[in-house]
């Protein structure tokens, strides 16, 4: 028993490591990649290498490394939520796992029905892969959903399901629903159905990006802010050098780092 347990706690450890370790490396990553910059700087993803291809050539861009890292460490939190999974729920962890999917479930019931619930995976899938890669950005990573070509191809998988479940009731109904509820609407219906991509990629892609430009912002002030504030206090130390001497000292090395 304790040494099934031991092994247990091991597995544990390797997918707790499968969580963090992507992001570790992630930030080691871009530490070492970015160049030096005195002031603030917004740009778009950087682009580590280019792979040769026929037609065009393949960039592997930041937003397409840390989609990967985003994706390892959420398939190391899943198998660890279900580890050690049994009939009857017995640890935080399943009773975890068990709320995500009767919540997921719910979702897809509550909006496309029954009869569409063997979508509750997927759905699950792409709503993990958004909070995660927009949430990136709290640990100083570029967040994938900030690309416009991350998102984009999200909208396109997503509208390509949505079409091809359409034409499954006919493509009768499905040209005739363009002519819905009057004929003269058919311009303004065909424009609505190839828009629904493009507004779902602006919308996710618009969101993200303006948090990461105001949280850039943010820590550019308060970046000044404690510039501003151990200056102060470095050039006042001469004056409290009898009673707060040591005080003042750390204040000066540490404005001066």
């Amino acid at each position: 028993m304790n040494r099934k347990s031991a092994r247990f706690r091991a597995v544990d450890v390797l997918l707790i490591a499968m969580m963090i370790l992507p992001l570790a490396a992630g930030m080691a990553l871009k530490i070492l990649t970015t160049p030096a910059s005195e002031g603030i700087e917004i740009s778009g993803a950087r682009i580590y290498f280019t792979i040769p291809m026929p037609v065009q050539d393949l960039p592997i861009t930041e937003s397409q490394v840390n989609s990967w890292l985003v994706m390892i460490s959420i398939l190391g939190l899943c198998l660890y939520l279900v580890h050690g999974i049994t009939v009857k729920p017995g640890s935080k962890r399943q009773l975890a796992a068990e709320w995500i999917v009767e919540k997921t479930n719910g979702l897809v019931r509550e909006n496309m029905g029954k009869r569409f619930m063997g979508f509750a995976p997927f759905v699950a899938g792409i709503m993990a892969l958004s909070a995660f890669s927009s949430l990136m950005s709290l640990v100083g990573l570029r967040p994938p959903t900030s690309d416009m070509n991350v998102v984009a191809g999200w909208a396109i998988l997503v509208f390509v399901l949505i079409t091809h479940y359409k034409l499954k009731g006919g493509l009768g109904p499905y040209v005739k629903g363009f002519f819905e509820p009057v004929p003269v609407f058919a311009p303004f219906n065909i424009i609505g159905e190839f828009a629904t991509p493009v507004s779902m990629s602006f919308r996710h892609y618009g969101n993200v990006l303006s948090g990461v430009v105001i949280s850039t912002l943010v820590a550019y002030a308060l970046q000044g802010l404690s510039k501003l504030l151990l200056g102060w206090l470095r050039e006042a130390s001469p004056c409290c050098r009898s009673v707060f001497r040591p005080f003042c000292r750390c204040t000066s090395i540490f404005s001066a780092a």
